[in-house]
């Protein structure tokens, strides 16, 4: 199985929201409430960008979901399986964990989730007072949303 060159890393693919759902509902919607400590993007050293085939790492004071798309139908989710302070590592890249990289990411830290949720195309979103994050299929990696909370 291919690890995405992140040591300890094994995802494990579903195809459906019903699957998701299954497998990882009550313990994503247990993560409501608990305040947001990071989120970890790898990030391309040389082309400095996001590299958006690895997983994206949402860690909730110490609960980490690790998610993940691949192929066009593919989601991954994980448990706190990740080091983020260990690279990954792929032949030609020279990558490495950042966290809140990406504009709208950098003030959530802190915040408390206020929901969850999963979509018809495995899109996964947390929503936070100032903003709705989500990760979605994006053609073989992922893409990721970051939407601001109306005032």
């Amino acid at each position: 199985m291919f690890d995405f060159g992140i040591p300890g890393y094994r995802p494990s693919w579903l195809n459906s929201r019903r699957e998701v759902l299954r497998e990882h509902g009550p313990r994503l919607w247990a993560l409501v409430g608990r305040p947001l400590s990071r989120i970890w993007l790898v990030w391309d050293r040389r082309e400095d960008e996001w590299f958006s085939d690895c997983p994206v790492l949402f860690d909730f004071d110490g609960e980490q979901v690790e998610i993940n798309h691949w192929k066009f139908d593919d989601v991954s989710l994980t448990w706190n399986a990740i080091d983020p302070h260990r690279p990954p590592r792929w032949d030609g890249f020279d990558l490495e964990w950042r966290a809140e990289p990406l504009a709208g990411l950098s003030g959530l830290p802190g915040e408390p989730l206020k929901g969850v949720a999963v979509f018809l195309h495995r899109e996964v979103s947390f929503a936070f007072e100032d903003a709705t994050v989500g990760v979605y299929n994006a053609l073989d990696e992922n893409g990721l949303s970051i939407t601001a909370t109306p005032s």
